[in-house]
């Protein structure tokens, strides 16, 4: 099984891909300092494995890694992503 995780800037989105097929994305919009995570998505015959917090945290990680913007969580999904992964809280914007 080949995993994959992109960044699609192009289409404000980071996506994930499991032997060639897209199973989950997580869709942004830039707004001055901060990213807004807005929207989840796993395509429902992959539910249930754990692949949309595998993207988000490469997207927190991303973004952490190459950007200064702070994330505002916008999307139910990323809002919970942080309360379970409160180390990562120094991402949130303020």
């Amino acid at each position: 099984m080949t995993t994959l995780f992109d960044h699609e800037e192009h289409a404000s989105r980071y996506v994930m891909s499991i032997d060639g097929a897209l199973v989950a994305v997580a869709d942004y919009r830039l707004n001055g300092t901060s990213i807004s995570f807005n929207h989840t998505y796993t395509q429902p015959a992959h539910r249930g494995n754990g692949y949309a917090a595998q993207l988000v945290k490469y997207a927190m990680d991303d973004v952490e890694a190459t950007t200064a913007k702070r994330v505002l969580p916008m999307c139910w999904y990323v809002a919970e992503w942080f309360d379970a992964n409160p180390a990562r809280a120094q991402l949130l914007s303020r």
